[in-house]
């Protein structure tokens, strides 16, 4: 199997900062964009739960869910992880939902 040249190499690699602001800037973005996809990965893993609680109709924990669920959203939107209108959709969409199963 032939290895791959210099240029195929260097063009898949990210170029490295030269100077010591750009190195912590990129420090500092790698460590950002690793605690986004944390906060991401526990609201989306809330989601499917709440999804999964409202489809089983079980009112009480999918509304402790809910609650859950908004603050993560909010503190989300607050970090500027999340946008507010993504926010807002995302809790209306799930509070109609809840509302649904609750007169149900």
């Amino acid at each position: 199997m032939p290895s791959r040249s210099i240029k195929e190499q260097r063009s898949t690699e990210k170029p490295m900062p030269n100077l010591a602001n750009a190195k912590k800037a990129l420090r500092q973005s790698e460590k950002r964009a690793q605690r986004n996809k944390i906060t991401k990965a526990e609201i989306k893993s809330l989601s499917v739960k709440l999804r999964k609680m409202i489809d089983s109709v079980n009112v009480t924990e999918a509304e402790e869910t809910a609650k859950i669920l908004g603050k993560k959203l909010d503190k989300a939107c607050a970090k500027g992880i999340l946008k507010l209108n993504t926010v807002a959709r995302n809790k209306s969409r799930f509070m109609k939902k809840l509302n649904a199963i609750k007169k149900a």
